[in-house]
């Protein structure tokens, strides 16, 4: 065993493997991405990362070089054992001529694919293992070559499973911040339906209830009751629209950024006198963390427009830019002076989208003048 240098044609193979997973935020990007750049790196037929939890089985199971056929004919994920269960419990790396001839070995489901020679390693944040990532059937390189992976191979992957549990760890301690920034804005948005839906239907309906006591003895009156009740109801849909666009939606992660945008805005073009429209243009999937903040930037900049410019017209729009994209919302609205509106703080939630954009290593711009319509652009690199 060895952790000696990487020889000089293969560092840059492994920086290029290292700056791949250091790109990512999210937990499921991050695993993908130590899979296929460990299965690439060393030459492997297959390559997969199991994340363990704690009944015996695997949180999360990561494979490279299956199908999505032969992985849904596989069957459940593996359980915590043999091999799998060595590397995770006495965190030691595991290299073999032939696995299937392992005395820990315990067979594979019928339609696993067959493999033979093996090399695995624990991914480990100081004492707690994180992970357990291994690969099988190293290629060779002449039909009449040795295959079976050597020591070089086992200190190139002990380089990557070192900096994939940098990677997981960061990654990890960002979904938890998100996740405490989400239970946050629920709060807000509890409050919020509380303070405004709430009072608005209760007042909705005591006025109903007036205008059904006048109805007979003075229709007037009962008339511009029931006209106060359409106002409120009016404000209270208001209300929950604003509410309602600021969740981030389960479709998102099913089906994509483009699908999500162009469905929401139809949406929102029903609902409003404006008229709102989307065009998207060869726009590449963005890593997860890009796609939520530029929903949420567009979601800001939509509900701006269509609830203070007093647009007749908002066009959004999405285009590849790079590995990137830039995303496009621009209204014919009274506009404003941007320049005043710094000076005043968080009017428009300005200050909130260009954090969302440095957040994931974007940024925003803002061109108004008053009575010149608003243009909000959003650039991301992509990943």
């Amino acid at each position: 065993m060895t952790n000696g240098p990487v020889p000089g044609s293969g560092l840059a193979a492994v920086s290029a493997a290292l700056l791949a997973m250091s790109r990512h935020l999210e937990v499921r990007d991050v695993l993908h991405t130590i899979v296929a750049s460990a299965r690439e790196l060393l030459d492997a037929e297959y390559a997969a990362l199991g994340v363990p939890d704690d009944h015996g089985g695997f949180a999360q199971f990561v494979v490279d070089g299956v199908t999505d056929e032969q992985w849904k004919a596989i069957g459940p994920l593996p359980r915590q054992h043999g091999i799998l269960a060595a590397m995770l419990q006495e965190a030691t790396p595991q290299r073999l001529a032939d696995v299937r001839k392992d005395p820990r070995f315990e067979g594979w489901p019928s339609a696993h694919p067959d493999m033979s020679d093996f090399l695995g390693l624990p991914i480990a944040d100081g004492d707690e293992v994180l992970g357990a990532l291994f690969l099988a059937n190293k290629t060779c390189p002449k039909p009449e070559g040795s295959c079976g992976f050597t020591e070089e191979d086992e200190a190139i992957l002990r380089i990557l499973a070192q900096h994939a549990a940098i990677a997981l760890t960061n990654a990890r301690l960002y979904e938890r911040s998100r996740e405490l920034t989400i239970a946050g804005e629920r709060a807000r948005l509890a409050h919020e339906l509380h303070d405004a839906v709430a009072q608005k239907l209760f007042s909705l309906r005591l006025t109903a209830q007036a205008a059904a006591a006048l109805v007979d003895r003075d229709p007037a009156r009962a008339k511009g009751e029931l006209q106060q009740v359409a106002d409120l109801a009016a404000e209270a849909a208001d209300e929950l629209r604003a509410a309602v666009v600021e969740l981030r939606p389960a479709a998102l992660d099913e089906d994509g950024l483009v699908a999500t945008l162009r469905t929401q805005i139809q949406v929102l073009d029903r609902a409003h006198a404006a008229r709102v429209s989307f065009s998207s243009q060869s726009v590449r999937a963005l890593p997860a963390a890009q796609e939520e903040a530029v929903l949420r930037v567009a979601q800001e900049a939509l509900h701006n427009a269509l609830r203070h410019s007093a647009a007749a017209e908002v066009e959004v729009s999405l285009t590849r830019q790079g590995q990137g994209a830039l995303l496009t919302v621009a209204d014919d609205g009274r506009g404003f002076d941007p320049s005043a509106v710094r000076r005043a703080g968080r009017h428009l939630g300005l200050v909130s989208m260009r954090d969302r954009a440095s957040g994931v290593g974007g940024r925003l711009t803002v061109e108004s003048a008053p009575g010149k319509g608003t243009v909000i652009e959003m650039e991301v690199p992509g990943g």
